[in-house]
């Protein structure tokens, strides 16, 4: 069977079993912070399993796109060192959601497995876990299986558990043996690649408590796992999951062009360096394709690290060139029909991959020349560990990641001090995370939830009110807020960029001042941060805060003008999208967004800064379609697909259900968006870009204000404006820009004669005290302090100080800033006949204030950062330079 044909039967067979097939979640979770990829095919039904969130069906089969590349899961380093790692791979699932349960589920496994696919049952193995004997029972009554391939294990094999606490239960593992005569029992759950597991069946039974203790689950649910790619190999006969027609187009094209041939040998360097960018350009494209980016921290480091990690290796194929943005045409043809995003981005990703590759290609030949110094002072020192200073200083100079040093000094039988690399991190200034908010963590302090009622979701009802009767079914005392859930609210929760609403509870006691709202599953969380009690007239301490039955009715009020606010700035962006992509072309994708009542931030993918005509033209264009006032239509319950083949376009970072909403603006903008949106474009006002900038590679970053904030923004810049011209004393009809441009050309002009002049005086002093210095075997030698100059102006002396005398030579020291900089020189003569070398005699005293340099002999220049040594590199220098001229005058 082609893999195309056993993905397809997959999913077949379970839809004939009353599942429905849902689409794979992206490989960027878009509302699990804590994740930086999706890892499992579990990761989208998260909720449902902590009971937080349903579906409109109970039975659910998929095949779910899964990177392994961070963290707990993480495969990166044994990716092409076996045949069997991947850092990408296919998760078959089949899911039931407290309907079926383990008979099914292991009767249907044993059904498709040898009845479809028509694998040798002598060759199955099943394991249990140690004391699940209903599942036991039923591998060993409800199928064929021979009982002796029926095998227990403890926790570590046998018990699947989502994290520390939380949902949890026994699974039961389908094993195939590969060995060529079939005596791999003893091989199961060793690590054996002759002995592999192909289905993880999981039986979500129980809640893992804080204290270690098991509860029973009020529902229980199958989760069940196969690798794709795994699967494929065996159905295929191939004894290595690279060997199917999985990774056959990758390696062809590779082939093409580089001209190397895969299957030599598992170990040989080129099979190995070939699988690794097989793998990795998977990995990319799918990654990029699901709107993730390159970076340096979180999970764009990880794909940054990965694309190095694959470039490294395309050097064992004599190639040196960008490779892997070769390869996303190939994944596109391939694997399209499965996973369309491929084909819809993939001219971006392309272009992403390949800027990403151009810049590394830049830094990586002198990186590798750094690495051969770094390896030569080591042996030297007959040392066999690498500082992590070093390994730092090729990371953050270089762009060299850490586990790129490891393999390259592994390569070389030397190893590297990775604590000394981590504190080295540490030391390193924190980036700001603007983004990450303390909302995210806010219902995780462990503090207990209170309801009042069984139903813990929230209808939302905040696209057509912002006033409603609610009623308080649960709350929760957290980090100085009390979280608060109604049954119903007009409140939005953040989501697809758009920050929550902001508002008020009351009641007949209290006024709650909701400054935030948020999602946790199906429930609606009011993060409420002060409250007033009305009867006692007094602030209430929230802490303290304990309702009574009578007081939970409350009138749930969103601030009116805060999200209408949001809402210009919301449908602003839209149709900003529109006017980018018409305007710089169909390229242009999303790539983050940020709404708020006082701004806007859209994130998008080009590959160009915009020019000041573009982003005129982008503004001019939103503004004209504002003037002309066009209604807002919003579909609310629209089959995802259906949607799509209407061209709407889908915002990165939203997590789409079957059915979904969707917004147009006739002729204009058609999206997928759960915001809220003005009813009439007109209403918006007024349209202002703040900023254009870079965000990363490939990506770029617009800052943007509308209504009545873009009319204070341009108000404030014509009050500037006009201040200018009174100050100028400009006419009306004068442009203020060119008068600005005369100024600011002048007053370089009088800095510069102003450098000049104390350049020219700090060389009339330096000179007579040159005349006046020492003189050794009839060379002038000068070796002074210079203070309150710059770097620029002690190196203009010195280069003067060299033509003043035949034979001369000196170091200057300067403070600057509290960096020590240092200038030697030497006069022609003195260098051709006294051998006196500047570059070599800066270097010595640059080691005395912890800083390096170098140079020619004539002139040569230094810094570093311990001031308490100038007046030793001053010592070391002259006692340098006097050994010379001594030695050869003797």
């Amino acid at each position: 069977m082609q893999s195309r044909e056993i993905r397809q039967s997959f999913l077949d067979f379970f839809a004939q079993k009353g599942h429905t097939v849902v689409r794979s979640a992206p490989v960027i979770p878009a509302d699990d912070p804590t994740l930086l990829f999706t890892n499992a095919g579990m990761n989208q039904f998260k909720d449902v399993f902590l009971a937080k969130g349903t579906r409109p069906y109970v039975r659910a089969v998929d095949t779910q796109k899964c990177i392994r590349a961070s963290g707990k899961h993480n495969d990166l380093e044994d990716v092409g060192r076996d045949t069997y790692h991947h850092t990408f791979f296919e998760m078959l699932g089949n899911w039931s959601f407290g309907d079926y349960y383990k008979h099914e589920a292991i009767t249907w496994a044993w059904e498709l497995m040898t009845e479809v696919w028509k694998l040798p049952k002598e060759r199955l193995y099943a394991t249990v876990y140690q004391d699940d004997d209903e599942s036991f029972q039923i591998w060993n009554g409800q199928t064929d299986m021979h009982p002796d391939h029926i095998l227990r294990f403890g926790d570590k094999d046998n018990f699947w558990e989502m994290g520390e606490t939380g949902p949890c239960g026994p699974c039961s593992e389908i094993h195939i043996d590969l060995t060529p005569d079939g005596s791999g029992r003893d091989l199961v759950n060793v690590g054996d690649y002759r002995v592999i597991e192909l289905w993880n069946l999981v039986f979500i039974q129980y809640n893992r408590q804080s204290n270690g203790s098991l509860e029973p689950l009020p529902m229980k649910h199958v989760d069940t796992g196969m690798g794709f790619e795994r699967v494929a190999a065996v159905l295929q006969g191939k004894g290595s999951n690279y060997d199917s027609d999985v990774f056959q187009p990758l390696f062809e094209r590779i082939t093409e062009i580089t001209g190397v041939r895969y299957g030599a040998s598992m170990d040989d360097p080129r099979d190995i360096a070939m699988r690794v960018l097989a793998d990795h350009a998977r990995t990319l494209t799918f990654a990029l394709s699901d709107g993730a980016m390159p970076s340096n921290e979180g999970r764009g480091y990880v794909l940054r690290r990965i694309l190095r990690r694959a470039l490294r290796y395309s050097k064992n194929l004599g190639y040196n060139e960008p490779i892997l943005h070769q390869l996303v045409g190939t994944l596109a043809a391939s694997m399209g029909d499965v996973f369309p995003e491929l084909v819809k981005q993939q001219e971006t990703v392309k272009n992403i991959i390949k800027a990403e590759e151009e810049s590394f290609i830049v830094t990586l030949d002198r990186g590798m020349e750094i690495f051969s110094d770094v390896v030569d002072n080591v042996r030297a020192a007959k040392g066999v560990i690498i500082d992590g200073q070093d390994a730092f200083k090729l990371y953050d100079t270089y762009g060299f990641p850490f586990d790129l040093t490891t393999l390259m000094a592994s390569e070389v039988g030397l190893q590297v001090d990775s604590e000394g690399f981590e504190r080295c991190m540490l030391e390193q200034k924190t980036r700001a995370r603007t983004d990450r908010k303390e909302k995210q963590q806010v219902d995780d302090d462990g503090a207990d939830w209170r309801w009042f009622s069984n139903v813990h979701a929230s209808a939302f009802a905040g696209y057509d009110q912002l006033e409603l009767p609610a009623v308080i079914t649960g709350i929760k005392h957290a980090k100085d807020k009390l979280l608060v859930v109604l049954d119903q609210t007009p409140f939005y929760a953040e989501s697809g960029g758009q920050t929550g609403d902001r508002g008020w509870l009351a009641n007949a006691r209290y006024r709650f001042v909701v400054t935030d709202t948020v999602k946790d599953g199906d429930a609606i969380l009011h993060v409420i941060s002060e409250a007033f009690d009305k009867i006692l007239n007094t602030v209430v301490i929230l802490d303290d805060l304990s309702l009574n039955e009578h007081e939970l009715s409350v009138e749930a009020s969103v601030d009116r003008c805060v999200r209408q606010d949001a809402e210009r700035n919301h449908t602003a962006t839209h149709l900003m999208h529109a006017s980018l992509r018409r305007i710089l072309g169909q390229h242009v994708q999303q790539k983050g967004s940020f709404v708020s009542a006082e701004r806007l931030r859209f994130d998008f993918s080009h590959f160009s800064k915009l020019s000041d005509a573009e982003i005129e033209a982008v503004e001019a264009e939103v503004n004209a379609q504002i003037r002309q006032a066009e209604k807002v239509v919003k579909y609310a319950d629209v089959p995802y697909d259906e949607a799509i083949a209407k061209g709407a376009l889908a915002f990165f970072g939203d997590k789409y259900a079957d059915r979904v909403r969707m917004v147009e603006v006739p002729g204009i903008s058609v999206e997928l968006c759960g915001g809220t949106h003005v009813d009439n474009i007109g209403s918006i006002g007024l349209f202002k870009i703040v900023s254009e900038s870079s965000v990363a590679s490939g990506v770029r970053r617009i800052e943007a204000v509308t209504g009545s904030a873009a009319e204070k923004l341009l108000w404030n810049e014509y009050r500037e404006l006009q201040q200018v011209r009174h100050l100028l004393k400009a006419k009306g009809d004068e442009a203020v820009s060119e008068r600005v441009a005369e100024l600011i050309e002048a007053k370089k002009e009088l800095e510069k004669q102003l450098h000049e002049g104390k350049i020219t005086s700090l060389l009339n002093r330096l000179t007579v005290e040159l005349h006046a210095s020492p003189e050794i075997n009839g060379c002038h030698v000068m070796t002074k302090i210079v203070d309150g100059v710059d770097a620029d102006t002690l190196r203009q002396a010195a280069l003067g100080l060299r033509y003043t005398l035949p034979y001369a030579a000196g170091l200057l020291c300067s403070v600057d800033d509290g960096k020590v900089s240092l200038v030697s020189f030497a006069s022609d003569k003195a260098v051709k006949e006294l051998r006196v070398d500047a570059g070599k005699l800066i270097r010595e005293a640059a080691k005395c204030v912890q800083g390096g340099g170098g140079g020619k002999p004539e002139f040569a220049t230094a810094g570093g950062k311990n001031i308490d040594g100038i007046t030793k590199a001053l010592e070391a220098y002259a006692a340098l330079l006097n050994t010379l001229l001594v030695c050869r005058d003797e």
